[in-house]
């Protein structure tokens, strides 16, 4: 995990929250049937989804986009999944994913969709651990050279 923080430039307090955010549904469920309890990335997919927008449109106001109409075509663009996974895959987060066999069989890990979930996941988790401007500045980070100034 230690590499992967570095990856992710954030550095957990409370482990767990990475773990959760790693962990899908499906593995969870699966490990449940045996008696092992995790709680998934779900909720937290949902929080960091949010805290994407937030962030988005505050930093596209920040960059002068005129209008509201701007402001949504330039954030849909970057919250769309696929901008999403290639953030996920260049952070390398596919092969930290605790997918259940039916995913794993699947290559989920390589999944737009999965990979987006899990990024939104650890936003969230970020936020949790360390608050709003941890994970501000987790997106403008990753995100930052994708926000550009509104062409005037």
């Amino acid at each position: 995990m230690e590499n992967f923080q570095e990856r992710l430039g954030y550095r957990f307090r409370n482990q767990t929250l990475l773990i959760r955010a790693l962990t899908r549904k499906e593995f969870a469920d699966e490990e449940r049937h045996l008696g092992i309890h995790h709680e998934d990335q779900e909720i937290l997919s949902t929080l960091g989804d949010a805290v994407l927008k937030a962030t988005f449109v505050d930093l596209l106001v920040r960059a002068h986009y005129p209008t509201q109409d701007a402001i949504t075509q330039e954030k849909e663009n970057l919250e769309h999944h696929d901008a999403l996974a290639g953030i996920a895959f260049e952070i390398g987060i596919g092969s930290s994913i605790r997918l259940g066999k039916k995913e794993r069989d699947h290559r989920a890990e390589e999944n737009p969709v999965v990979l987006a979930e899990t990024l939104q996941a650890i936003i969230g988790a970020i936020y949790l651990d360390g608050g709003c401007e941890a994970a501000r500045q987790a997106v403008i980070r990753w995100f930052g050279e994708g926000i550009r100034p509104h062409p005037r």
